[in-house]
């Protein structure tokens, strides 16, 4: 069984007013006294409003489910103790009118010399999955297969509608806002490791980044671990919604080893395909078309059917096809988690949208 692992970033917002609050150290400090979660599995980030949060490395979907609740209930019980709840939300729907103090490391307070406003404009949580490869020549075949399907996995965790208060007209705000980065977006398609090695050294050289942590492509190899991380995905509302991007995440790197080794052809995605084809996931989520792997519009739900289609050999080789096509069946009919916030707030107005952000710590 190919083993993932899973990321959660969240926000730090205040109870009432839902403004983020920079309580980070307070929070990790607590979280990591606790009995519920071990200190590197709670994580600070680029603003002081931000926490991360990393599951161990797990065999199967049941695990990544069991250890996001554990470490959601954790981080949650600790802000609560620390005065201030977690959202799990892609973006601050609110921001006060002072930025949030950056995490004081000498890597983030190079970063904020450099691009001040976006970092001030950070406010934004993404999900990231790492699943194992074997080594970096196949992980490098890996990224040029799964290009194509990152849009779609886009649409489907979009997260992040809301921004100062107001709806931006995009069912994933925070993609915008990321993309505004030197080295962002989708990933380029390489001829192998070398190449990919070689790129990023030559990025690096520039002197346009700082190091190899700012290549923000969408997917990547981590320098870390023998992993493919994707990194595309806003946060998810729920824990078991990011189970399902887990399984299908796993579930593509696997078809693509497996297509990989048989000398299956890829499909060709031109980089201004693959680009606009993510604005569009971006703008829109499921609400309307999705462009398929093979550049074509298409219903959401027609090519949500092709990508479980695509994946159900890997999906029924992991057990896990009848759980992660019920979420998927789920999703197309409930809508995105940006089309559940644009309803709490047509609802409840700010009071409904806080409490359902902030309602990270369960399975709901």
């Amino acid at each position: 069984m190919i083993t993932v692992g899973v990321e959660e970033e969240y926000l730090l917002v205040d109870p009432v007013t839902g403004l983020p609050v920079p309580l980070v150290e307070d929070v990790r400090r607590t979280a990591g006294l606790g009995p519920i979660a071990e200190r590197d599995e709670v994580q600070d980030e680029l603003l002081q409003a931000q926490i991360e949060v990393a599951t161990p490395v797990c065999s199967s979907l049941e695990e990544v489910g069991g250890h996001l609740l554990r470490l959601r209930h954790a981080v949650a019980a600790a802000a609560e103790a620390s005065g201030c709840r977690i959202a799990a939300t892609g973006a601050a729907p609110l921001r006060g009118t002072d930025p949030v103090p950056v995490t004081p490391t000498a890597r983030y307070l190079r970063m904020e010399g450099e691009a001040k406003q976006l970092v001030d404009e950070h406010l934004i949580s993404g999900m990231h999955v790492h699943v194992a490869v074997p080594d970096r020549e196949t992980g490098v075949a890996v990224l040029n297969r799964i290009r194509p399907w990152l849009p779609t996995l886009l649409a489907m965790s979009a997260n992040s509608p809301l921004w100062d208060g107001l709806d931006t007209g995009f069912a994933s705000w925070r993609t915008i806002v990321f993309s505004r980065w030197p080295v962002s977006g989708p990933p380029p398609h390489f001829t192998g490791a070398v190449d990919y090695e070689e790129r990023l050294d030559a990025l690096v050289a520039s002197e346009v980044i700082a190091d190899r942590g700012q290549v923000y492509w969408q997917a990547r190899l981590s320098d870390r671990y023998p992993t493919v991380e994707v990194r595309c995905m806003d946060v998810q509302l729920r824990a078991d919604d990011a189970v399902m991007l887990a399984g299908i995440v796993r579930a593509l790197v696997t078809t693509a080893i497996t297509e990989e080794k048989a000398g299956v052809p890829q499909v060709p995605c031109a980089p201004e395909l693959v680009q606009a084809s993510t604005w569009h996931a971006a703008r829109y989520g499921l609400n309307g078309t999705l462009v398929d792997p093979g550049g074509l519009a298409r219903s959401s739900g027609d090519v949500l059917c092709a990508l479980l289609h695509h994946l159900t050999p890997a999906l029924e080789d992991s057990g896990d096809l009848r759980q992660v096509s019920g979420l998927v069946h789920r999703l197309l009919q409930e809508g995105t988690p940006a089309d559940r916030q644009r309803r709490a707030l047509a609802e409840d107005g700010l009071p409904g949208l806080v409490s359902l952000i902030n309602g990270a710590a369960g399975p709901a």
